[in-house]
């Protein structure tokens, strides 16, 4: 963390191995059974995620903000702010991780999945997130987060027991839950940064509309792919 390079270089090795190396290898390969491994590692994003909720809440000051309302006293606590960044690093660190979902995309030849919003989406994020949670630790940052982070509870317990195999298929009729539980989340944070810039907060300004511009992309794009895979489906 302490410059750019690292998320850059991160980032750089994941689309060179998602868009041309990890296609070439698996080429003339038989699709990897990584059954065990999945349950695992989703089981793991999981309960790293909980333990995220956690942290931002009890010690990151989101419960502090919230019980003070929607903006920040007009004194700013340094050991609140400071928290906060320690707990952002732990954030980053889950997105590190969650790169791995395309790279099993890939070893499966799940190559479907691999879509420009399953890619875009999970490069911007860790480049964003890496860049706040060093230079720019904000409120606005760890309440996306820690959205963020609730809906990946579920999103990775989704994902653990669909790679449980057929047995548990049937538990398994929430799937388009998830994504409007992505689309309630942009959702929110939009109407979060909306209001930031409509009351008397000390936010940066130019951090709220990054946010509005940055999650109001991807609730269009979640959006359209709600309405392609859910709706559009139902009425053919």
């Amino acid at each position: 963390m302490e410059g750019p390079l690292p998320i850059i270089c991160i980032v750089a090795a994941y689309l060179v191995f998602v868009l041309k190396v990890g296609p070439d290898f698996m080429a003339k390969r038989k699709p990897y059974n990584l059954q065990a491994i999945l349950v695992v590692y989703n089981l793991f994003l999981a309960l790293y995620n909980l333990f995220i909720v956690t942290k931002y809440f009890f010690e990151g000051g989101i419960s502090y903000w919230f019980h003070e309302g929607l903006c920040e006293p007009k004194v700013i606590d340094k050991d609140l702010t400071r928290a906060g960044a320690e707990v952002s690093w732990w954030f980053t660190i889950s997105k590190v991780a969650e790169l791995a979902d395309t790279v099993f995309f890939i070893l499966r030849k799940k190559h479907q999945q691999v879509t420009f919003l399953h890619v875009y989406h999970h490069s911007a994020v860790i480049l964003v997130v890496g860049y706040l949670s060093r230079y720019a630790p904000c409120e606005q940052a760890s309440i996306t987060a820690f959205i963020n982070a609730f809906v990946h509870i579920f999103m990775y317990t989704y994902y653990m027991l669909s790679a449980m195999g057929p047995r548990v298929k049937k538990y398994l009729w929430w799937k388009k839950y998830i994504t409007l539980l992505q689309l309630v989340q942009f959702s929110l944070v939009i109407t979060y940064c909306v209001c930031l810039l409509l009351f008397d907060c000390i936010h940066p300004k130019k951090t709220s509309v990054f946010f509005l511009v940055f999650d109001g992309l991807f609730l269009y794009l979640f959006g359209k792919f709600y309405y392609n895979s859910y709706i559009k489906k139902v009425k053919v």
